[in-house]
């Protein structure tokens, strides 16, 4: 039986699937951003659970065709109590009754577990997943700081140890992107803007036990937003959530002494980034910019962790 792993994961913002060959490291990943109205900053889960009902078999039928040894999906955005979104059905469905039909094992594991794994792969660092290390997740909808070890499971065991405390860092950069007429969600627009502007500070949120608030920073981009160049505002908005993010990792540092792994969409921002390289050095690892959003790559590697125990 071949080293090919098949994932599936139908997020709140895009379809994927991919294959993982467990043998050479490599992968395919076939996804795309689900369609939301122009104007929107988001979409209803009726919505989103419709469209990736429609486009999910487009992506299995662009993958390599042959066997797999397991199928692995996400089926929840935490792995906690209560953590549900409808969307996620939409990828379950199929992959249960793949599985069933080919007669291979299925693993369900959450979106974020997924992200860590495909940020992990992507820096080259898949034994951080067998070992004890901090973890950012953010994305549109999550902004936590965790604290990750391997769980008895052999999926990662994450504790949420710090984060945002209200408004997600990307529904923050979506909502400063809907003030400049960028397309939803804006991350990319917004950091491509932000990279032509002069250096700016940003503003520097209170951090206190790794856990700050984004809700009052809204205010501050609208104001930007009347005095500055476009440009300038994205700047401002990016450089105020690296500020946040670096104090909370510092914060976390005190306490756990560990590699910091950087995964979600967020993290995809070459201003971000910078500022954490410029701070961790060495001790910070990223997803590539292609496996920092939403993706499948991440819940194929976990299949194959799982199926190798």
């Amino acid at each position: 039986m071949p080293e090919r792993f098949l994932g599936i994961d139908t997020s709140n913002y895009r379809t994927s699937a991919a294959i993982y060959n467990a043998e050479t490291g490599e992968w395919v990943n076939r996804g795309g951003l689900l369609t939301v109205p122009e104007g929107a900053i988001g979409l209803r889960q009726s919505d989103a659970l419709f469209q990736h009902t429609v486009r999910l078999h487009e992506k299995i039928e662009a993958l390599p065709q042959g066997e797999v040894r397991a199928i692995g999906v996400s089926t929840r955005p935490r792995a906690v109590e209560g953590s549900y979104m409808p969307c996620f059905l939409a990828g379950e469905s199929v992959a249960r009754s793949a599985a069933h039909l080919l007669s291979v094992p299925l693993f369900t594991v959450s979106h974020q577990q997924g992200h860590i794994a495909a940020a992990a792969l992507s820096a080259g660092k898949l034994d951080l997943l067998d070992g004890e290390f901090l973890a950012w997740h953010l994305s549109g909808g999550t902004s936590e700081l965790l604290h990750v070890k391997c769980g008895a499971d052999g999926l990662p065991d994450c504790t949420c140890i710090g984060g945002t405390t209200d408004l997600a860092a990307g529904q923050l950069l979506d909502r400063a992107g809907n003030l400049l007429g960028l397309p939803f969600p804006s991350g990319g627009a917004l950091d491509a803007l932000a990279l032509t502007a002069e250096p700016e500070k940003g503003f520097k949120p209170k951090v206190s036990d790794c856990k700050f608030s984004l809700s009052g920073m809204q205010n501050q981009v609208e104001n930007k937003f009347k005095t500055a160049e476009p440009k300038q505002m994205a700047r401002f908005a990016l450089e105020t959530v690296a500020n946040a993010v670096i104090k909370a990792t510092e914060q976390a540092r005190e306490q756990y002494h560990c590699p910091i792994l950087c995964a979600g969409g967020v993290m995809a921002s070459q201003i971000i980034r910078a500022r954490m390289n410029k701070r961790f050095g060495g001790e910070v690892s990223f997803a590539e910019p292609t496996l920092s959003g939403d993706n499948a790559v991440g819940v194929a590697v976990l299949a194959a962790k799982l199926c190798n125990r």
